[in-house]
């Protein structure tokens, strides 16, 4: 050793703390399940929503904030397949009639709730199963999925 310089181990090093990114320091953050709102609520407004939208009677951006990306792409592209069915038939976009039956939830870990919403209509019934994840203090869905 030099003059002054002194032996450095790995013992007495401090500790660098790994930089953050900006996704973890701006990006969504996850919320618990205790710092969100009952999510029934909005699982019952969704899936009405959702069955208004893909019969063209509602608007898609009218849920475009509580619905994540891929889930606004692919309802996109099913109310474009439906106005398609629509045109070709000359059917003209009606609000449909229907009510929602039963809703059965599950919470598979904290901060996400995946649910199946029945919708009884004149012809049939159907099942929307949707996935909401709390994000930022609020839920949004992350699957919805018309069967």
């Amino acid at each position: 050793m030099r003059g002054g310089e002194a032996a450095v181990d790995g013992s007495t090093a401090r500790a660098i703390a790994p930089r953050l990114d900006d996704e973890e320091l701006f990006g969504r953050q996850p919320a618990a399940t205790r710092e969100l709102p009952d999510p029934r609520p909005l699982l019952e407004n969704l899936t009405r929503c959702v069955i208004e939208i893909i019969a063209g009677a509602r608007d898609l951006e009218q849920i475009a904030r509580w619905v994540d990306d891929g889930v606004y792409a692919t309802l996109l592209k099913r109310v474009v397949v439906s106005a398609q069915a629509r045109q070709a038939a000359r059917r003209p976009a009606v609000r449909p009639v229907f009510t929602l039956g039963n809703v059965t939830l599950c919470e598979p870990r904290d901060g996400v709730v995946e649910a199946v919403v029945t919708v009884h209509g004149r012809a049939r019934t159907r099942a929307v199963a949707l996935r909401l994840e709390g994000l930022d203090r609020r839920w949004r869905a992350t699957a919805i999925h018309v069967l």
